[in-house]
């Protein structure tokens, strides 16, 4: 019988145990939050300003659910990054199931939204409502991300609550490791939100160009 992610993996040190994780600091080991950031197109300034703008709207009137910080700001922060476009794919509720076989133990859950380019998974979006921290969901997109089925390449996570955004590389190899960005919160600044939206674009850029399967 199946458990829960959300179950099975409720902390990250239980994250790291089932999962021989270990987190990484070293700045090599994620440097597309850090340095070398893409330029967005000239339209998404603006494009920017009125997504951050329509948030604070929402935000302003009370705490917003899930499906709301998706709608409102991580959808179109994704469309802005070029997510939508050739040569990336947009699953939504996709389905993981991840069997760990030393443990004998099957865990299965459902993405929020997957981004997937030549069947590698590029971004893993894990949104909570405003009034949860982003940390409750590190423990399941670690999980998540550990899903990906191409093992040798890296895969990326963005975790937001509208207010703030965090991304996480993991590498699984044979010693799976991860690292995080600083928090990002679009709801104190607009730079943060734009700056986002270049780490996303950053992360866009860097891989090769193929078709999606």
């Amino acid at each position: 019988m199946a458990t829960a992610i959300l179950d099975g993996i409720p902390t990250l040190a239980i994250a790291h145990q089932r999962f021989n994780l270990r987190r990484c600091e070293e700045p090599d080991f994620f440097p597309e939050w850090q340095r070398g950031l893409s330029p967005l197109p000239p339209e998404a300034h603006g494009q920017l300003q009125t997504l951050r703008q329509r948030y604070l709207y929402q935000r302003t009137a009370g705490q917003l659910l899930e499906g709301a910080v998706i709608l409102l700001l991580v959808s179109p922060l994704l469309a802005i990054a070029g997510f939508y476009d050739p040569p990336f794919l947009v699953r939504s509720e996709a389905s993981i199931r991840l069997e760990l076989a030393d443990q004998g133990e099957i865990l299965q859950g459902r993405l929020d939204v997957l981004v997937v380019q030549d069947g590698f998974w590029i971004v893993v979006v894990e949104a909570k409502k405003t009034a949860l921290s982003l940390w409750s969901a590190l423990p399941q997109t670690l999980a998540y991300l550990m899903g990906n089925p191409h093992p040798e390449r890296p895969s990326f996570g963005l975790i937001s609550n509208g207010d703030d955004l965090l991304f996480v590389k993991l590498h699984q190899g044979e010693s799976p490791q991860y690292g995080l960005s600083r928090v990002f919160s679009p709801f104190a600044a607009a730079a943060e939100l734009e700056q986002a939206g270049q780490i996303l674009k950053t992360i866009a850029d860097q891989l090769p160009s193929a078709t999606p399967t």
